[in-house]
């Protein structure tokens, strides 16, 4: 009757592999393991790989392409440069006084609107002799600028939102690896614990009844050597230790139908005035007769 569930699960689950295998002529497992593989892959392919390889890509590019981005500001420096030679040479005639070599741009470009304001009054007259044509140059140089700097600025960004992208594709993989790190962890601690049901955790319990036997002898010891505040310190370490082995025993004992007559011994272990010799039998009986407590080994 202990294994009758499992029995019953275990031939449930064989004649359902049964039906749909091709031992009965159906594909139906030979399609799942098709879809499953084809979804694990396109998950792989489109979560993992390729936002990783997008990633390494992007940076690589970006290093391999920094000279490149240099050659690129220069060229906007460049044309900058040009521009301020052509403010300084406008304003300079215009005005008819050397202007510094570091006068700022938006003064002269106000000097330039000017006259160029004051040409469109005589458009003929200003693009045969005056200085319209060049103020209209001066402007296209202007705007060349804006431009360069615009698209230098521009480039800039969608290399950052390329790197972004790709490490938003790669978002799913990483919380799913983390959720499954996190219940293969929390697994592995429940398992080692005491409450837990591997090797590791049966180990745990018998060694709390160990440590149950031990402050039982010791509060004896006590006693008999008239150490009382010594003997009630030991009493208070005894029952700890029940107390601990009570929680890890309780879940167990109660699938095998054994935690009445465990959860009394454990009560029986907690009192006081019940003789040594008496408690000590109980514990031994405990280690041998009850199933979570029974070595690895022993149980059949």
């Amino acid at each position: 009757m202990r294994y009758s569930c499992g029995v019953v699960g275990i031939s449930v689950c064989s004649i359902w592999l049964l039906r749909h295998s091709k031992l009965m002529g159906s594909s139906d497992i030979d399609n799942w393991i098709r879809e499953a593989k084809g979804s694990t892959i396109s998950f792989w392919n489109d979560h993992v790989e390729q936002p990783l390889l997008s990633i390494r890509d992007e940076l690589f590019e970006t290093f391999r392409k920094r000279q490149k981005g240099t050659m690129e500001r220069e060229e906007v420096q460049l044309t900058a440069d040009s521009l301020h030679r052509m403010l300084l040479a406008f304003s300079e005639q215009t005005v008819g006084k050397k202007f510094p070599e570091n006068a700022s741009d938006q003064e002269m470009l106000e000097i330039v609107m000017l006259r160029y304001e004051k040409e469109l009054m005589h458009p003929i007259q200003g693009l045969m002799g005056g200085e319209l044509a060049r103020s209209l140059l001066i402007q296209v140089q202007k705007l060349k600028l804006d431009i360069e700097e615009a698209m230098l600025e521009l480039d800039q960004i969608l290399r950052a939102n390329e790197i972004n992208f790709a490490i938003l594709a790669a978002l799913p993989a990483f919380f799913l690896s983390l959720i499954l790190a996190m219940l293969v962890r929390a697994w592995f601690k429940q398992d080692t614990r005491a409450e837990g049901r591997g090797r590791v955790a049966r180990i745990q319990r018998r060694l709390l009844l160990v440590e149950i036997e031990r402050a039982i002898m010791q509060f004896q010891t006590y006693e008999d050597h008239g150490l009382d505040k010594d003997a009630q310190c030991m009493f208070g370490l005894e029952l700890y230790f029940l107390d601990c082995l009570h929680c890890a025993v309780e879940g167990h004992a109660k699938a095998t139908g054994e935690w009445i007559c465990l959860r009394q011994d454990i009560i029986d272990l907690a009192k006081p005035g019940l003789e040594t010799e008496q408690k000590l039998s109980i514990a031994s009986r405990m280690e041998r007769v009850y199933d979570c407590l029974v070595p690895s080994s022993k149980r059949s």
